[in-house]
């Protein structure tokens, strides 16, 4: 365990300052004493510029960690894996299938790309279907549990371009670090849950408090008393730095900050947390 941990957001929706780029997507650069971990590499190579600006050298990584497979956190994995040729890749085997989001005027591919999956072939992974250790204190959940009944994948997920069957995103998995302070939670974009991952992430740890969360949280369209239940839960594990990105939501952003003032922090691509 180590109080040496630093964590730069290489790719968000927005932006911490006009120099770097934004798009929607999630990638996130984590140094925890001598090991770097990438965690997603958004929806293009946009990270390779500002992983430059911020001085993170990529070619340093040592392991790769994907959330799930949608393209807004994949997109960057092809220029990713021609500079960090000795990282090891985790992922749940359900990323790499066919996935489809629905909208009312048409249907979206929205998994891996064919390009991606081609560009892992043949490298180190470990198959994250059950929790596994990427160095000591840093861990990813693996798959999932759903236990509640008010929390879902947040959108028309689908797994055939028919959209008949749905896709309950299996492969959405969270990453989390021990620290001096307590557990740092690294969520993708949490469509197991927030309050399903945390459980879990409690249950693997036999911690009862959590110190940040950050990431995704997919709020994006959840009405108020899934916000509620969220934010009480917070609450319930005494978290002390909540960083909403991604697909978390205004609405949900705007709740949190008036829960909790200063302990929540918006961020954007470029922006540096240090614990």
């Amino acid at each position: 365990m180590t109080d040496d941990i630093r964590l730069a957001i290489l790719i968000e929706d927005t932006v911490s300052e006009a120099r770097f780029l934004g798009e929607h997507g999630l990638s996130i650069w984590i140094e925890y004493a001598d090991k770097r971990v990438l965690f997603d590499t958004g929806q293009s190579d946009n990270l390779i510029q500002n992983a430059h600006l911020l001085g993170v050298n990529l070619t340093k990584a040592d392991a790769i960690v994907i959330s799930h497979g949608h393209y807004d956190h994949t997109g960057g994995l092809v220029s990713v894996l021609k500079l960090a040729a000795q990282a090891r890749i985790y992922l749940h085997p359900a990323a790499t299938e066919s996935k489809f989001s629905q909208k009312p005027s048409c249907v979206n591919r929205i998994g891996m790309s064919e390009a991606a999956k081609k560009a892992i072939q043949g490298r180190d992974i470990i198959w994250t279907a059950v929790p596994a250790q990427l160095f000591p204190g840093i861990s990813v959940t693996g798959q999932v549990p759903r236990l509640n009944d008010y929390e879902d994948v947040g959108g028309a997920f689908y797994v055939d371009e028919d959209c008949r069957k749905s896709d309950q995103l299996l492969d959405d998995q969270t990453l989390f670090i021990e620290s001096k302070k307590g557990l740092i939670v690294i969520f993708g974009c949490a469509h197991a849950g927030v309050i399903n991952t945390l459980g879990y992430i409690s249950q693997l740890t036999g911690e009862k408090t959590i110190y940040a969360v950050i990431g995704g949280m997919h709020l994006l369209h959840a009405g108020a008393p899934r916000i509620e239940k969220t934010i009480e839960i917070f609450k319930r594990y005494r978290i002390q730095k909540i960083f909403p990105m991604h697909c978390t939501g205004q609405k949900a952003i705007d709740a949190m900050k008036d829960a909790f003032g200063d302990k929540c922090e918006s961020l954007g691509a470029g922006g540096i947390i240090n614990f």
